[in-house]
């Protein structure tokens, strides 16, 4: 089962989405990676979920990642008398540490951490940017503002503290236990949220180990000061607009967008762009036309992969939103302009035999007008150093584990399968035009270049490059 275009779509599963027979119909109708968001459910709604996939995953012979996207240390408001208050411009409003519920003059705050970092004049923005509050007075127990921009508050709703660093771990006990379920149950990837510092990954790292890869999700401008270090920790990066733009001025969010996907590239770091991509769905059939071009955007900026949130989740109509995404990215990548627009997206190789070699490989596939580059591939870096050339032509990633063929589902133009290994250069050139053959990525007659590395079965020795031709016998 080959996608016919090169970017990957992220899908959240929720109330709308995380039956069976939905999450296969999503599957089928494009999805490449599911994203299970632990802000929301139970670890038995997150089990039957993992279970659905792995089922689905085995009868469709194609691998299929899944995403654990932890909460964070996302601060939120407690819980109000009447479920909500309306708070009126100029009028005062009290965040406190006290417990019982709030009212129309204050609110619970049960975030200490937060009421010792804030100052007179800092501004709180609840609700994702809807209410702004000024802080007039501070102590250790509570905060008193000034309502600027009012409206309806309800419970729980999300507090930020633009332009200030807080002093709280990227993992809460919550999250400890969810990374412990999400681990013993074989995710792919760990969605680290709420991401400030270098020391936050590298935390996580300790506990994640090699059982999963981190994804860090940049949603606090904190993180872009440390942007290289956090890079360097990670394993693949999300460009989580929502939280990041509650924080950052409107008009800088496409440009953070932009500088996030280069500097993935830089590192060969696989992106995702997230949230509000197509966000009228969750009520329409059909997107805005701004919401069409915001994923060809992602198309053109390079990112390897795009998410859809409450679009799945919680919307009327996922598996139509995801239909309608696959077909914006296919007739995106057909255009034209696109072929000049990777261009300016190739990073300049490492000083490495392997990054060598994977240049070589496109510059080949191109020259002979190749139908596909077939990488062997241990723990999925060969396949990932040819995607960040961004080839014309398909990628088949091979690899003997079905581990790194998960994780390769999120990677730009890369199609995994998981195969035998191979001893010499012969059998590999054998087995790569057979499954070129195989999935339809190349006719008998037909062009590959094959890329491996010798001795055979080691991780970080690519050191060859082959070209065959489909139905004509290697030799050695």
């Amino acid at each position: 089962m080959i996608r016919q275009r090169r970017m990957k779509i992220v899908a959240t599963l929720g109330p709308a989405s995380a039956t069976a027979e939905r999450i296969e119909d999503l599957f089928r109708t494009g999805v490449d990676v599911f994203r299970l968001n632990f802000s929301h459910g139970t670890h038995a709604d997150h089990e039957a979920s993992i279970a659905a996939i792995r089922r689905i995953e085995k009868k469709a012979g194609k691998p299929i990642a899944i995403l654990a996207d932890l909460q964070g240390p996302k601060l939120r408001v407690g819980r109000f008398a009447g479920g909500h208050v309306v708070l009126q411009w100029g009028r005062s409003f009290r965040l406190d540490l006290l417990p019982r519920p709030g009212d129309g003059e204050r609110a619970p705050l049960p975030h200490p951490e937060l009421m010792a970092v804030a100052m007179a004049g800092s501004t709180l923005l609840l609700d994702d940017g809807r209410i702004r509050l000024e802080v007039v007075r501070r102590s250790d127990e509570a905060l008193e503002t000034r309502v600027v921009v009012g409206g309806r508050l309800s419970d729980h709703k999300g507090v930020n503290l633009p332009g200030l660093a807080l002093p709280i771990p990227a993992l809460t006990a919550k999250d400890r236990e969810d990374l412990s379920f999400a681990l013993d149950h074989g995710v792919d990837y760990i969605g680290l949220s709420f991401v400030q510092r270098p020391q936050d990954v590298a935390e996580a790292r300790e506990l994640v180990g090699e059982r999963a890869l981190i994804l860090t999700k940049i949603e606090k401008p904190q993180a872009l000061e440390h942007l290289d270090e956090i890079l360097k920790l990670s394993d693949a990066v999300m460009v989580a607009r929502g939280d990041l733009g509650v924080e950052l001025p409107p008009e800088d969010v496409p440009l953070v967008q932009k500088r996030l996907v280069r500097a993935a590239h830089r590192w060969g770091r696989p992106v995702i762009v997230a949230t509000q991509m197509m966000e009228s769905m969750t009520e329409s059939p059909a997107p805005t036309r701004a919401e069409a071009s915001d994923v060809a955007t992602a198309v053109f900026d390079g990112a390897d992969a795009v998410m859809l949130s409450a679009e799945t989740a919680t919307g009327r109509y996922p598996t139509e939103t995801v239909r309608m995404m696959d077909r914006i990215l296919s007739r995106t990548e057909r255009d034209e302009d696109l072929r000049a627009a990777r261009e300016l997206l190739r990073p300049k190789p490492d000083k490495s035999s392997a990054d060598a070699i994977s240049v070589a490989a496109r510059q080949v596939a191109e020259t002979i007008e190749a139908r596909v580059i077939v990488a062997f591939t241990t723990t999925g870096a060969t396949a990932l150093r040819i995607a960040r050339q961004r080839p014309e032509c398909g990628v088949l990633g091979l690899t003997t584990s079905t581990e790194t063929a998960r994780r390769l589902a999120l990677v730009w133009g890369v199609h995994p399968i998981v195969t035998e290994g191979a001893f010499t250069m012969g059998e590999t050139v054998a087995r790569a035009t057979t499954l070129a053959s195989r999935t339809g990525m190349a006719k008998r007659g037909e062009e590959i270049v094959v890329v491996a590395g010798v001795p055979f079965g080691r991780s970080g020795g690519t050191n060859s490059l082959r070209v065959a031709r489909v139905g004509q016998a290697p030799a050695d």
